[in-house]
């Protein structure tokens, strides 16, 4: 999950996030560089390059130049230039390897306009940054409330406030554009502090947020994805996906950005394929192509008043009859070029070494019969045949109330059968 409130402990020192413990994989350490050259010295006995890179809430990172050459290594907190203030952030890459990066990012190391790191973070600046983040998560809260008041449709995704505590930046999603000067003026006047509104998209809020995709696997604009482009429903349809939308959207309800992954390579095979739509026409009737199946070169070919029987036919199959039809000449029929799908045995799972079986916990367990419980001890026990012990003088009265039925009449050679009489099983216990 991204973190949302990395703070430090009372030492100095970061503790993370405070989710997990942990700022592994997630966007706190989102394209984290291993400083492979942070051992070795430099020729010549060169000066180290001047600019390094500090990370801030959410995994956003900019670059700053040491002006002062403090002896800066990954993980320290420093002061940066802020507008207006300071803001504090953490060290994350020094060295050569920082100057790599600003090309990979379109930065000029020798620009005069990249802003300078004051100091190293004291005691007292750590104290005010982690005051400062502690009241992110309930002034949300109440950002939300006061957005629902005045009826603006958009959502407060998070806050970050600066390092001085100086400055909140308010980061929303909408739809349409919103007009939220008397949101600001609420704002200002529920938190008394700076306010700043920022936009952000859709895939950046999930970025922002992070979770679980349905692969498993963190989110790939939460880990590594960078730049986000615009995925269309025609990259599903050349992979042959159906177009169910509850399976192409990610949490940010837009369509994956994994659809574009493979994309290309689909693309190139196709090339080689005729065109989904071609028409094969036979003597038997005309021939549309239902399925392909990229990966084997195959095409599934039924005849139009005959859906329910498909020929698969290979692609040369089939670029050969489109040969024939351009020279308006008819083929006899595609049984005649179809093939015959060999299907291939399952392999199942052979206990050759004396294992266990791997479905062992799917079958139900056999239920124990109930154990009989032990006649609790006393003088005397009655056991009767029927559940609760019958009265005698009720059960014959009973059996004299009841009318005789004339139109049932017993066997000659049977007697009517007596209403059975309980049975009274004494026991005498003696006592120690």
């Amino acid at each position: 999950m991204a973190c949302t409130s990395c703070s430090t402990s009372d030492g100095g020192a970061p503790k993370g996030c405070k989710n997990n413990g942990t700022c592994g994989t997630d966007s706190c350490n989102k394209l984290t560089v291993f400083d492979w050259l942070s051992n070795m010295s430099l020729p010549n006995g060169d000066a180290p390059f001047d600019c390094v890179e500090v990370r801030f809430k959410n995994g956003r990172k900019e670059f700053y130049r040491n002006t002062e050459k403090l002896t800066l290594s990954m993980g320290d907190i420093v002061a940066t230039v802020a507008s207006p203030g300071h803001d504090i952030g953490i060290v994350t890459l020094t060295g050569e390897l920082v100057k790599i990066q600003m090309k990979k990012k379109g930065a000029n190391p020798a620009s005069n306009e990249i802003p300078k790191i004051y100091r190293k973070a004291s005691q007292k600046d750590i104290d005010i940054w982690s005051a400062a983040r502690d009241r992110e998560e309930p002034m949300k809260v109440r950002a939300r409330e006061l957005a629902i008041a005045q009826k603006l449709e958009m959502k407060i995704s998070d806050i970050e406030f600066q390092g001085d505590g100086s400055k909140a930046t308010f980061y929303y999603t909408a739809n349409d554009r919103i007009d939220f000067r008397a949101l600001i003026k609420d704002f200002a006047k529920e938190f008394s502090t700076r306010i700043e509104m920022k936009q952000v998209g859709f895939r950046q809020e999930a970025a922002r947020l992070g979770g679980i995709g349905s692969c498993g696997r963190e989110l790939c604009c939460s880990t590594w994805l960078t730049d986000f482009r615009s995925v269309n429903t025609s990259a599903a349809r050349y992979q042959q996906l159906s177009l169910n939308p509850q399976k192409l959207a990610g949490q940010c309800g837009k369509l994956k950005c994994c659809l574009n992954y493979e994309l290309d390579t689909y693309m190139d095979a196709l090339k080689h394929f005729p065109d989904f739509e071609t028409k094969l026409v036979t003597e038997k009737g005309d021939a549309i192509c239902q399925k392909q199946d990229i990966f084997k070169g195959l095409m599934w070919f039924a005849y139009t008043n005959n859906f329910a029987n498909w020929h698969v036919l290979k692609i040369d199959q089939v670029k050969e009859i489109v040969a024939e039809n351009k020279l308006k000449n008819k083929v006899s029929s595609l049984e005649d070029y179809a093939i015959e799908l060999i299907v291939e045995p399952e392999k199942n799972f052979n206990n050759a070494m004396g294992q266990e079986s791997l479905t062992r916990f799917d079958q139900p367990k056999a239920k124990k019969k109930p154990n009989k419980k032990r006649k609790p001890a006393g003088e005397n026990v009655i056991v009767a045949n029927n559940n609760k012990p019958a009265n005698n003088n009720k059960l014959a009265n009973n059996n004299n109330n009841k009318p005789a039925n004339n139109n049932r009449q017993a066997p000659a050679d049977k007697k009517p059968a007596e209403p059975r009489k309980p049975i009274i099983i004494t026991k005498n216990v003696d006592k120690k």
